[in-house]
């Protein structure tokens, strides 16, 4: 039965649910903590440090597009964007299709450094990632993409 046609209650959560949905918990728990601590290292805080990031996958984008990846408000975005500028991660340019408009980029000599701080993770991950199967594999993506589309629509409903 899909998620949208019934809501368990608590009590009708099997055993593998409650762990499953606590182990996410878990999980969102410590990526919060664990980016935390990169960002302390970068002089960032969280929500910068995040954005920076969807800019490094995105490439250029303008303000109005960060927010629709990001889920943050327009406001929040124009914000983020004047620290990650001001503590020189990123810059303001033109946009080279359509010069009226301003897209922000990352600076390659600043962001160089935040790639070595996550290699140790991103080592062992793979090394979990390899225990798997490809059909496991392919269920655990399934999993994620639908949590991140999940929790995405979940932000732009608050806006």
């Amino acid at each position: 039965m899909s998620i949208e046609n019934h809501q368990k209650t608590e009590n009708e959560w099997t055993p593998l649910q409650r762990d499953l949905l606590l182990e996410v918990r878990k999980n969102s728990s410590r990526a919060v903590m664990f980016h935390q601590a990169i960002s302390d290292r970068l002089g960032l805080n969280a929500t910068d440090h995040k954005c920076l990031d969807y800019l490094l996958s995105s490439g250029p984008v303008t303000a109005g597009r960060l927010a629709e990846l990001t889920g943050l408000t327009t406001g929040a975005v124009t914000n983020v964007i004047d620290r990650l500028e001001k503590a020189g991660y990123i810059v303001r340019d033109k946009d080279p299709n359509d010069r009226r408009r301003v897209v922000v980029k990352p600076v390659p000599e600043k962001v160089s450094a935040i790639s070595p701080l996550f290699q140790s993770i991103l080592e062992k991950t793979i090394r979990i990632i390899d225990s798997y199967t490809e059909q496991e594999q392919t269920a655990i993506l399934d999993f994620l993409r639908r949590c991140n589309d999940m929790t995405l629509e979940e932000m732009n409903r608050w806006k």
